[in-house]
């Protein structure tokens, strides 16, 4: 429980919003989609999703990713974890669908390193706004790679959704997925529809600070499951029901709509 004070050796600028950070820390036995708990000392410490062994993808979007973007090399943050249920890693024969929309494909790639290096069949939707911030995609060369874009200005333009629609998952033994989550929830919707939701992973997003399931921030109605206890990873059966895709929590608990 007590942070590992961690160098940072190699920061990646993935696009003008997204970095990566190495540190001298090494989590070996870390499941992909498990998290650590990042102290940006001074700022705050918050969740991040493993996106290696040894590094955290970053996109900029508040005060403790701010004050990580005015770090550099040589620099210190503090690490704690790793913690909670990741992605079930796929047997040798299962053919695997991976849905990653933004800086969602930060969770997924540790998952498509493993598929890459066992020969596993893979196929990937990889989205995000433009050309400019599609992340990772060397790394989800383990099959055919569909490229969606909000602005057209690569591959399909449009959202994952879309090109989920005209896919078929019957084909697939796995299909894991990460992003923003009203995306994931149309996801879920697509794959409900077809039955397949209870064959899909899906890595959650919740603000919470204990990262062990007692400050209850991540609750999630009606039954309660923590989402950095009991997930972040949840298989889409659990997901039925639940307030997934139709309202989080903001730091005090109160429920929040997308």
């Amino acid at each position: 429980m007590r942070p590992i004070h961690s160098k940072i050796t190699e920061i990646t600028e993935e696009s003008p919003n997204v970095r990566t950070f190495f540190f001298d820390t090494q989590f070996n036995e870390a499941t992909p989609g498990q998290f650590v708990m990042v102290w940006v000392h001074g700022t705050d410490e918050v969740p991040m999703t493993l996106s290696g062994k040894n590094s955290i993808t970053v996109q900029k979007v508040g005060d403790a990713t701010s004050r990580m973007f005015e770090l550099g090399i040589g620099d210190h943050m503090g690490l704690r974890g790793p913690f909670g249920r990741g992605f079930t890693i796929p047997r040798n024969d299962e053919n695997v669908l991976f849905i990653a929309g933004g800086v969602g494909a930060a969770p997924i790639a540790p998952l498509a390193d493993i598929v890459k290096a066992r020969g596993i069949e893979g196929r990937t939707i990889l989205g995000s706004r433009c050309c400019d911030e599609i992340l990772f995609r060397e790394r989800f060369a383990c099959g055919r790679v569909d490229i969606t874009t909000d602005d057209g200005s690569e591959g399909r333009g449009g959202f994952v959704t879309d090109q989920l629609a005209e896919t078929d998952t019957s084909d697939y033994d796995r299909i894991y997925v990460c992003g923003p989550e009203i995306m994931m929830y149309k996801v879920f919707e697509i794959l409900k529809a077809r039955d397949g939701h209870v064959k899909t992973e899906f890595s959650l997003h919740r603000y919470f600070k204990c990262g062990i399931g007692v400050c209850g921030a991540c609750s999630m109605d009606p039954e309660g499951l923590c989402v950095c206890r009991d997930g972040p990873v949840f298989n889409g059966g659990e997901l039925e029901g639940s307030e997934f895709g139709h309202y989080e929590r903001d730091s005090s608990g109160c429920k929040c709509r997308f």
